[in-house]
C-alpha cells in the first residue's frame, strides 16, 4: 500500500506527522509526544514540512512562547493525493484478488472493526 502512494519526496516520519496535524493543529513538543520521538527528531521534521508550504507555524495562543503547527492547503491536497491513490490500490486489489464470497466476508469484517472501534 505505501508504494501506491504518490512520490511526494516525503519520508514516513514526515507523512505520519502531516497526517497527525491534519486532525488537529499541535506544538511540536505535543507532535513529539503523540509521534513516540525525541523533540529534537520532530522539529527536524516539522521543519522540512515548513520549508515545503505543507505545514505553518503560528502563536500558541496559550503559552507565547511556543507555537502550533497546522496544515495549509498545500499539505491538505498532498495528503488527499496520498490518501486517494492508496483507497485506489486497496479497491483495485480487492476486486482483482478476491471474489464474491471474500468481499462479503472482508465487508462483514469492516462492519465489526467499525462497531468495536465505537465503543
Amino acid at each position: 500500500m505505501r508504494s501506491a502512494a504518490p512520490d511526494t519526496g516525503l519520508t514516513a516520519s514526515q507523512r505520519s506527522a502531516l497526517a497527525r496535524l491534519a486532525e488537529a493543529p499541535a506544538t511540536t513538543a505535543a507532535l513529539a509526544r503523540a509521534e513516540l520521538v525525541k523533540p529534537q527528531s520532530m522539529r527536524l521534521t516539522v521543519g522540512a514540512l515548513e520549508a515545503q508550504g505543507l505545514v505553518a507555524r503560528s502563536p500558541d495562543p496559550s503559552d507565547g512562547r511556543q507555537s502550533v503547527m497546522s496544515v495549509t492547503d498545500q499539505g491538505r491536497v498532498v495528503l488527499a493525493e496520498m490518501r486517494a491513490a492508496k483507497n485506489d490500490w486497496l479497491a483495485a486489489a480487492i476486486a482483482d484478488e478476491l471474489d464474491e464470497g471474500e468481499r462479503d466476508r472482508l465487508a462483514d469484517a469492516v462492519r465489526l472493526l467499525e462497531r468495536l472501534v465505537r465503543k
